[in-house]
């Protein structure tokens, strides 16, 4: 973890962002201001998210492009040098429609390009499978108008709740605590915010000034 006053373990953005300054822009709320570890966090949500670390690389198995095509895999690697906009959602998530979806249409008019940052929506299914299912994918592609590439990661939900497998990949590799969930990572490959609620309009801004 990046101790968030020590600018210098993240050149060369230390800077144009440090996470304190992410977290005055961009965080809002118990759970996100929780997941930078500040105060109000419960146990719980310092387990949450990968704060501080470099990005894994995605492992989902099932990706279509903004015309709802199969796809070669998202990569985090192949997008260094732009800031990567992760959202994580299940079909059946009401926060999912009535805030993560909206934010992400804002995010998108507000950059109508790739050449800074990309964005990317992954259904970490790790529930309701039968509802939260590959079809959705296309489903909300075209009911958000977001021609962006979607991700299928589903877990197993036949195997015990302590089994590696029975969650998603991602939900695993990146810390998610549900859905819906953000994540943010930095043009160096760090990520610089997760969690569950984010000010779009001020990250927007905040983007504007610095990427």
């Amino acid at each position: 973890m990046v101790d968030p006053e020590d600018t210098n373990k993240i050149s060369p953005y230390k800077q144009s962002l440090t996470r304190r300054q992410l977290i005055k822009s961009a965080a809002v709320g118990a759970v996100g201001i929780g997941a930078f570890g500040l105060a109000g966090m419960t146990q719980a949500e310092s387990k949450r998210g990968i704060v501080g670390k470099m990005a894994p690389p995605l492992s989902v198995p099932y990706w279509i492009d903004g015309n709802g095509e199969t796809t070669n895999p998202f990569s985090v690697a192949e997008h260094r040098g732009k800031w990567i906009y992760l959202k994580c959602f299940q079909d059946w998530c009401p926060a999912c429609h009535s805030v993560g979806f909206p934010n992400l249409q804002k995010l998108k008019a507000a950059f109508p390009d790739d050449s800074k940052i990309v964005a990317a929506v992954i259904q970490t299914t790790f529930e309701g499978h039968s509802v939260n299912n590959a079809e959705a994918l296309r489903k909300n592609q075209l009911r958000y108008d977001l021609n962006l590439p979607f991700g299928h990661d589903p877990g197993d939900s036949s195997l015990p709740h302590n089994a590696p497998g029975r969650f998603p990949k991602t939900m695993v590799s990146y810390r998610t605590g549900g859905t819906p969930w953000v994540t943010i990572i930095d043009p160096n490959g760090m990520v610089v915010y997760d969690g569950f609620h984010i000010d779009i309009d001020q990250l927007i801004s905040h983007l504007q000034e610095h990427a």
